[in-house]
């Protein structure tokens, strides 16, 4: 049952599908930049080919047989090995940092995409509806009669009407004075 349930779960999982919108909404995005790159190219290149045609080319070879012999003149054949290792371990903890960053960049691929197929639906982001819930919750409608939206539209936007002020007494109080007190 267990394959049975893996497998269900697989087919009917849409972050794979997430994740193909979100690539091709970002290829669409960077494609988007292209003719400014290449216009800048376009801009560009005569000078780096002047520069490649100038450059002596007994110059740049002198340069790299330098820095050959700089690297392989720093190889020390004792510790070759244990150079090996290190580099062999370093490859495995490097491996699995990429493999974190694969997943982390890979569910934020799916969730751009899903974001990409809402805005393609024309549907809200659930993230903006519970922003405005939270900013401004609609009023609950009262049991006798349920409030139109209308209504509450046109409710919102009117005053709250005024209580009227609490009526004063009009009995006259009587004053004491010391002589009806004696």
């Amino acid at each position: 049952m267990a394959i049975a349930d893996d497998l269900k779960k697989t087919l009917t999982d849409p972050t794979p599908l997430y994740f193909a919108a979100g690539t091709a909404d970002l290829a669409v995005q960077q494609a988007k930049k292209v003719p400014e790159l290449i216009e800048q190219l376009r801009a560009e290149a005569p000078a780096r080919i002047e520069a490649v045609k100038n450059t002596d080319p007994k110059a740049v070879q002198e340069a790299v047989t330098a820095k050959v012999a700089e690297v392989f003149g720093a190889i020390d054949p004792k510790k070759i090995g244990e150079t090996a290792q290190d580099l062999a371990l370093r490859g495995v903890g490097v491996a699995a940092e990429y493999a974190v960053r694969a997943k982390e960049t890979y569910d934020k691929v799916a969730e751009h995409g899903e974001q990409a197929v809402r805005a393609w639906r024309g549907e809200v982001s659930e993230e903006i509806v519970d922003i405005a819930v939270v900013v401004e919750p609609r009023p609950e409608p009262t049991p006798e009669a349920p409030a139109e939206p209308a209504a509450e539209a046109a409710a919102e936007e009117r005053p709250a009407a005024k209580k009227p002020a609490a009526r004063k007494s009009t009995a006259k109080k009587a004053v004491v004075t010391a002589d009806d007190a004696s």
